[in-house]
């Protein structure tokens, strides 16, 4: 009787890892976006498009360094379903962020975070750059602290986009 409960016991946690391995995968937040110029974006919104938020700031190397390749990715992929956010840390003053967008010409949504609430949602994010790219059901597949490594970044948004 011990052998058996043991057993079923055995089974039944391999099986509840199981399900959380592939079934429970890490939701993105719902949070709201507001953009520098006053747009709104929801996580709900975005739903069926593979995303990639990115947590900048204007005083960051690593961000800026990073600027233009994002910018290219998303160039090469919105036409195909690809969705890119740039969240400004709360401390990033909105005139820098404003005169780096205008600047550089960013074509993709770039949101004000001034109470830091959405990074807070995304796990306390303190440190920039920190990006993450979910999937089109939501879910966060990669996340990036520092440079992200764009080419498996690209190979992931590739088979993102085909699925």
């Amino acid at each position: 009787m011990k052998k058996g409960l043991m057993a079923l016991a055995l089974v039944l946690v391999a099986g509840l890892l199981a399900y959380t391995m592939l079934f429970n995968k890490d939701r993105a937040p719902e949070v709201q976006y507001t953009s520098i110029t006053g747009q709104q974006l929801s996580t709900r919104s975005l739903k069926g498009k593979v995303v990639l938020v990115n947590f900048w700031a204007t005083s960051c190397p690593g961000c800026v360094e990073e600027m233009p390749e994002i910018k290219k990715m998303y160039q090469q992929y919105a036409p195909r379903g690809f969705e890119t956010v740039a969240v400004a840390m709360s401390y990033d003053p909105p005139n820098y962020v404003k005169t780096y967008v205008e600047k550089n010409q960013l074509p993709f949504f770039v949101a004000l975070d001034p109470q830091g609430s959405i990074a807070k949602a995304f796990g306390e994010i303190q440190l920039a750059p920190t990006t993450m790219l979910i999937d089109k059901q939501g879910h966060i597949i990669k996340r990036y602290v520092g440079v992200m490594d764009f080419k498996e970044v690209r190979q992931l948004i590739e088979k993102q986009l085909q699925s």
